[in-house]
């Protein structure tokens, strides 16, 4: 009778599922299994910021780049625009030089008339157009017109224009012969060229025909 008295108790339930254990490596992969997830997002989203950054770096290296040309297109502007107002201040009265010059060119054929010495009213005439030419002259001077009298100088077809050609064995060839009308600068720049006549020869800035 005591020995089936304790059959009975091994085989109860209780004792039963204690004696049942769980695997250890089950019980492992279970704990594990959301580390793996984890590292996983943790990657994925390590990528995401890495890409995030390397569009960031992309977009401010070219909003530098679109500042250096801006900056560099503004200063091309500014210099552009100083160069024209300072042409502007230069040349402005190039239109009322070209006028001024029609005066300069009568005064100094009336003072070519009025050079008769034996005539007193031609005396007083010739000194008055004399003063007046003197003033003008100065006023040329102040404002940078300068005159192109090339008596005896090479012709410089930047300055001259050469209206005819003569012989003469007496001077080097291309030599200007003779001022028909004097030329005029305004800041270096050619307003008028001279009218001249030259010495033939072989320069290829000179129209023979002309």
């Amino acid at each position: 009778m005591r020995k089936q008295t304790r059959k009975d108790k091994t085989n109860k339930p209780e004792v039963a599922a204690e004696i049942q254990a769980t695997d250890p490596a089950e019980s492992a992969a279970e704990s594990e299994e959301p580390q793996d997830v984890e590292a996983e997002l943790d990657e994925v989203s390590l990528e995401l910021t890495l890409e995030k950054l390397k569009d960031a770096e992309a977009a401010a290296l070219q909003a530098k780049e679109d500042l250096l040309r801006v900056q560099a297109e503004m200063q091309n502007l500014r210099r552009r625009t100083e160069q024209d107002i300072e042409k502007a201040h230069k040349y402005g009265q190039e239109r009322l030089t070209r006028e001024l010059l029609v005066v300069m060119d009568n005064l100094e054929r009336s003072l070519v008339v009025a050079s008769n010495p034996e005539d007193k009213v031609a005396e007083a005439i010739y000194e008055g157009v004399d003063l007046t030419l003197k003033s003008l002259t100065d006023c040329f001077s102040k404002f940078q017109i300068e005159v192109v009298d090339p008596m005896g100088e090479p012709f410089d077809p930047q300055l001259h224009q050469a209206m005819s050609m003569q012989d003469n064995p007496e001077v080097e060839p291309n030599t200007v012969l003779a001022v028909m009308q004097k030329g005029y600068t305004l800041h270096g720049r050619v307003i008028r060229p001279a009218m001249v006549t030259v010495a033939k020869g072989s320069s290829p800035g000179i129209d023979e025909e002309a």
